[in-house]
């Protein structure tokens, strides 16, 4: 008998349950109907509920199936908890493209007879019924086993039928390490019950891990002139000297808010204000004039050759370039002269702005997708193509969240069939429901509420969320501010709080971003908004980044280490890894992130002050089996290395350490676990 009977005698005349039953997989999206997600080399926790009949002992695996339907890794599964048939296991795959996973339950032989015989023979049971039985077990196993294994088994049913040995050697014989080597690497199985296949659509690595950085392009280089009062824009080619200093600083990703014309009907003034003067830019997200849509360049940006030589530029730096979707126009886009159905007419003739109470938008109308969906979508999906063909492979999409979600699921799945490198990520701070379903419909990544969770028990649950309850079809992007977004916690927190939400945007997920001017600890709030005074949005803001650092005044080089330990460290590269740990002190947060690879363990601490306002002292409690830490990497007193990746420090930790932090001075520790080789 074959140990793989049964397998494709699973679900007879049409039953649910298979031979063992398996249910409640995970992770599975809506029955899946939608993929889960993942990228190369990144831990997907798998799970299962798998239970039988009886007594005899239950094996599960989890078997990952690659877009060719080859088998490419097959994990052993292991319970959780206690009587609960809860299974957990870690897949990684280490491709591209859209994979498969199932999840297999079978009767474990081996298992079995292992339990019976050592309680019976301890017993003085049936012991030499029991020793039969694992002769025979093997004996039958050997038929389907290579060569090596093969021998092995037969050995061993030999020492097991040989009655000239005490029983205790006959029993140590089927119970040597070499045979549960040999179990481990292939198990002895039978009544093999698969569950139906899942889809994990694993997509490339900028797609759930990166560091981002926004600017205005029009800033840099931007002069203003106090004779005339007035401004000149910068250009692109200005802009593409900012560069070298963003890829100095270690990020991947370059966001340009909308780079289009910018209409002159109802332009705001600085800090939104409905009377514009004549040589106010405008909001880059009035998109359209007479030079042009979203398919056109602002004039004084420069042309789609000085564009091309940005992204060309991006590139040599190892840098990737995001552009703005905004699906919305100024009064004086030529869709509104064109396709006037695109829009929304009220019962007076006029065409609805947009609208966010409180926010008015008077110089945007929003896209109405009802009145003609066709000829919308073939024009979104031309414009998304036509970037495309300069360079551009990510796209940070514009309240999404007001268009219907059918459409996103098209559009980018039209997009990804022919462009799998293209991604999109979501600018949505809405309801959960519609980031969730944002994230289902294709979204690669998409803005959180990270911005807005500040106390320990607000990261702490949030935290939790985002790594293990909605990882397989949501992954946050941390953006530490925006320019819409100046929360009241850099507002008045200091520099204190701008290196504390730096180190949790960037050590929490592996996709985190800061808009320009938050190395400069820019804070002052328009009053009564939370967003920034002097908001570039409606104007001009050059800076002196360059001047700043050689004085002491950035944060910039501590914002090139967050990102260097990013780099160097596989455990911050992975979202379902972060498990919270205990402290003392209400305003100490501890989460850490553990990883094996084939290079070995590596694991990250982080513990944060989040009061930016003064010195916190706490006993921060570990649980050891979470990072990994077994006896080889503890000494004689129970305690183990960590090395401080921000201050250099090394320290000698165990299950329970005291720890003080002064915001003022270094607010965080970044933990390495030093691993004994």
């Amino acid at each position: 008998m074959s140990s793989e009977q049964n397998r494709n005698a699973q679900y007879p005349d049409g039953l649910r349950f298979g031979r063992i039953p398996i249910t409640a997989v995970s992770p599975v999206v809506e029955d899946g109907r939608f993929p889960a997600k993942g990228i190369p080399g990144s831990d997907i926790a798998v799970g299962a509920t798998v239970f039988r009949e009886g007594h005899d002992q239950l094996g599960v695996s989890a078997v990952l199936r690659d877009p060719q339907g080859d088998v490419v890794q097959t994990v052993r599964m292991t319970p959780v908890g206690s009587g609960l048939d809860r299974w957990a296991g870690t897949l990684t795959p280490q491709t591209r493209g859209l994979h498969t996973f199932t999840i297999e339950g079978w009767s474990d032989l081996f298992g079995t007879w292992e339990h019976d015989a050592t309680i019976k023979i301890a017993a003085g049971v049936d012991v030499e019924l029991m020793l039969a039985e694992g002769a025979a077990l093997f004996t039958r196993a050997a038929d389907d086993r290579s060569a090596a294994d093969a021998d092995l088994f037969r050995r061993t049913a030999e020492a097991l039928a040989d009655t000239t040995r005490s029983v205790d050697e006959r029993l140590a014989a089927g119970l040597s390490p070499e045979i549960h080597d040999a179990i481990a690497r292939r198990p002895i199985r039978l009544l093999v019950t698969a569950s139906p296949a899942y889809p994990i659509d694993v997509e490339r690595e900028l797609a759930g891990r990166a560091a981002w950085y926004e600017f205005f392009p029009r800033s840099e280089g931007a002069t203003y002139d106090p004779e005339t009062a007035e401004w000149t824009s910068g250009t692109f080619r200005e802009a593409t000297k900012r560069l070298d200093a963003v890829a100095a600083m270690h990020f991947d990703v370059v966001y340009l808010p909308p780079i289009h014309p910018i209409g002159r009907a109802h332009r705001k003034g600085p800090n939104n204000t409905l009377t514009a003067g004549p040589g106010d830019p405008g909001s880059p997200w009035a998109i359209g004039s007479e030079a042009g849509g979203h398919d056109a360049i602002h004039p004084e940006l420069g042309t789609f050759d000085d564009f091309d030589a940005f992204v060309a530029r991006a590139r040599e730096l190892d840098l990737e370039i995001a552009l703005d979707l905004a699906l919305q126009a100024s009064p004086d886009h030529p869709w509104v002269q064109s396709h006037p159905e695109w829009f929304t007419t009220r019962v007076d003739g006029s065409i609805a702005y947009a609208e966010n109470p409180p926010k008015k938008y008077q110089d945007i109308y929003p896209i109405n997708f009802d009145n003609d969906p066709a000829g919308l979508s073939k024009e979104v999906l031309r414009i998304v193509l036509m970037w495309i063909d300069h360079g551009v492979k990510i796209f940070r999409v514009d309240n999404p969240h007001t268009k219907p979600v059918q459409f996103w699921e098209w559009l980018i799945a039209e997009v990804n069939r022919e462009h799998p490198d293209v991604i999109f990520l979501a600018e949505a701070f809405t309801r959960p429901p519609m980031m969730h379903a944002l994230g289902r419909a294709g979204f690669q990544q998409s803005y959180s509420y990270f911005t807005w969770r500040n106390t320990k028990i607000e990261l702490e649950e949030y935290f939790t969320e985002i790594s293990h309850v909605s990882p397989s079809y949501f992954r946050p992007n941390f953006f530490v501010n925006t320019p819409d977004i100046l929360t009241e916690y850099l507002q008045y927190g200091g520099p204190a709080g701008f290196k504390i939400r730096a180190v949790l945007a960037s050590m929490a997920s592996p996709l985190w971003g800061v808009y320009s001017g938050y190395e400069l600890f820019e804070h002052v709030a328009r009053p009564g908004a939370e967003e920034y005074i002097d908001n570039e949005k409606f104007q001009f803001r050059p800076r002196d980044y360059a001047a700043a650092e050689a004085e002491g005044r950035s944060l910039a080089p501590f914002i090139t280490r967050l990102n260097a330990i990013r780099r160097a460290h596989p455990a911050l590269g992975d979202l379902e890894n972060l498990s919270i740990h205990g402290s003392t002190d209400p305003a100490t947060l501890v989460f850490a992130k553990h990883k094996e690879t084939a290079e070995g363990k590596d694991t990250i601490i982080v513990v944060v002050n989040v009061d930016p306002h003064s010195t916190r002292e706490s006993t921060v409690s570990l649980d050891l089996a979470l990072l990994g830490i077994d006896a080889a990497d503890l000494d004689e007193n129970g305690t183990f290395l960590v090395d401080d990746l921000i201050t250099g420090h090394t320290f000698s930790w165990g299950e329970h350490n005291y720890v003080r932090l002064d915001a003022h001075v270094e607010p965080a520790h970044i933990l390495s676990i030093r691993r004994q080789r």
